[in-house]
């Protein structure tokens, strides 16, 4: 069951409710399902826990409502895209959504809407976590032997998880590892080392404790093994590159996981090649033969306990606005039909910066399948019988095109989630790999890197690429900047580009040099500001802000 999130971002730190509930279900349950009533068997367990992973689920719930299938909502349009902006990949689109262009144009306040809900959607996971654990320990009514330690690991996992966010995002954060029976206000900023030093004894624990086999699992529920790849995240941002290097190869050597080189699940018949494959709707689940994926957030269209369409907004994120042609003149543009297999609404919210996608052809090789057509759509056909003139003709991208956002070469991985009867649906409507294998090859370079191991550092990076058609590289090749391009190459669009930049030290480097449209970029704006509504609240002890303006 969940804390309720109070408007005050201190209440959202401390989450000390009695009746444990959130706002979505405090009418019905305070005075009837309570924890006192929850926590008292094994299935009440199992309930609190599928509540913790529909929190983690809403990690970019853009306007669902704490209501039906909606844990938490950030309550405004482009939360995925904030950790993109900023970076070195993508810059607003057209739309200039105000919601995102603060984090674009770096005019973001302590007060900024995201820099609340972010904090509050962190904390109050966190809350739900250690309420589970303190009930945990004194519950004496178990099903099976080793369900309290299930279920402690699973709580743990999702509190590192949590902080993993507010680290990245924040810095030094209060470290909460118990229920608050009382309101305060004198929380302190715990060191971040310190911070990520209980984030390893959570992600140890869980790691010791889940299951091992994924095919013992439901689908969706967490192994060891998601545990041990976001431990090896968590190693690097700590500086401990041979722990880092140890336990992401205890990942890749399991047995249960491999890249997939073959063709796969929905449209292994069709034209495609694997790694298009991967991102086919319904090929994520380890269920369509997908052994690369470590953990799946499941998001399934018009499932039971899937995604609303609210929670995941990628596909309008990145796909253009094809559809719409207003303003621009017919003899230049005509809109193409609304369409599934085109990317549903996409309103580009954000637009890949050229420089990879288009300007530089040696980035990829020419083997590599991951710039095939299947994979980046570069050439676009109208599709409108309506207009005879131009149906069936190739599109001819103009500038004009690009700066209204309408038709540019674009990754495909958000094409799919096909609803049939709603192409402009606004959800991804398809399950999000979290965690796949390849992430886990490139986290092991990035340690080697750090060592100075380049050899088994290009190694790791030669596995990715092979299965990807590119050729191998050598020590030499073997930098922190090739990886990062290699990230982009194997990972756009499914990693927070913040994070990864801003762990390899490379943040301020790469948006200088890349990215035009984010000018001014400094060491200050690597982390966001704390919320002032903390900082208010918090009157009973010193709360420094972070020093966010340039």
């Amino acid at each position: 069951m969940k804390n309720k999130i109070l408007l005050s971002a201190l209440a959202a730190l401390t989450m000390i409710g009695g009746t444990g509930c959130s706002d979505f279900l405090e009418e019905e349950m305070m005075n009837t399902d309570g924890p006192d009533r929850v926590y008292t068997n094994t299935y009440g367990f199992e309930v609190a826990a599928t509540g913790l992973y529909a929190w983690a689920r809403d990690e970019y719930n853009t306007w669902g409502g704490s209501t039906g299938d909606y844990a938490f909502s950030h309550s405004q349009a482009c939360i995925y895209e904030a950790f993109q902006v900023a970076t070195d990949i993508v810059f607003c689109g057209a739309q200039q959504d105000g919601s995102l262009t603060p984090f674009e144009n770096l005019s973001y306040t302590p007060s900024t809407t995201f820099v609340t809900s972010c904090w509050n959607w962190g904390y109050g996971l966190i809350a739900s976590c250690n309420e589970m654990l303190e009930y945990a320990d004194v519950n004496t009514n178990w099903d099976n032997e080793g369900d309290r330690e299930l279920y402690q690991a699973t709580a743990r996992f999702f509190r590192a998880f949590a902080y993993r966010t507010l680290v990245y995002l924040y810095g030094d954060v209060p470290w909460v590892d118990k229920i608050e029976k009382n309101f305060r206000v004198d929380f302190t900023r715990t060191p971040k080392a310190e911070v990520l030093a209980n984030m390893e004894a959570d992600l140890e624990f869980a790691a010791q404790h889940l299951p091992e086999d994924p095919d013992k699992v439901d689908v969706g529920k967490l192994t060891k093994w998601a545990a041990k790849h976001y431990l090896a995240e968590v190693y690097l941002m700590s500086g401990k590159y041979e722990e880092a290097k140890t336990v992401a190869q205890e990942v890749i050597d399991a047995p249960y996981f491999e890249l997939m080189k073959t063709r796969f699940g929905s449209g292994k018949d069709q034209e495609g090649d694997v790694f298009h494959d991967l991102f086919l709707e319904n090929n994520q689940n380890r269920t369509s033969g997908n052994r690369e994926s470590i953990w799946v957030m499941q998001l399934e269209y018009n499932t039971t306990g899937g995604g609303g369409a609210n929670v995941d907004w990628t596909r309008r994120a990145w796909n253009p606005r094809y559809w719409d042609g207003v303003g621009m003149d017919a003899s230049e543009f005509t809109p193409l039909l609304l369409c599934d297999s085109l990317g549903g609404r996409g309103l580009a919210q954000i637009q890949p910066l050229t420089w990879w996608i288009e300007d530089t052809p040696e980035f990829y090789d020419e083997s590599d399948i991951r710039n095939s057509e299947y994979n980046i759509k570069r050439h676009w056909y109208y599709n409108d019988p309506a207009y005879p003139e131009t149906y069936g003709k190739p599109v001819v991208i103009t500038e004009k095109m690009r700066a209204l956002s309408k038709v540019y070469p674009v990754i495909t991985k958000f094409f799919y989630g096909k609803t049939d009867d709603d192409p402009a649906l606004t959800g991804g409507s398809k399950d999000r790999m979290k965690i796949r294998l390849a992430e886990t090859y490139l986290f092991k370079a990035e340690a080697c890197i750090r060592l100075g191991q380049t050899s088994e550092a290009a190694k790791a990076i030669n596995e990715v690429r092979r299965r990807a058609g590119a050729s191998d590289i050598d020590a030499s090749q073997a930098t922190m900047d090739f990886l990062l391009d290699e990230r982009i190459r194997e990972l756009v669009g499914e990693e927070q580009r913040r994070f990864t930049l801003q762990r390899t030290g490379k943040h301020v480097e790469r948006v200088n040099k890349y990215n035009t449209k984010t000018k001014g970029f400094t060491e200050k704006n690597l982390l966001w500001p704390i919320p002032q509504n903390v900082i208010d609240a918090n009157t009973g002890a010193e709360f420094p802000q972070n020093d966010w303006k340039n």
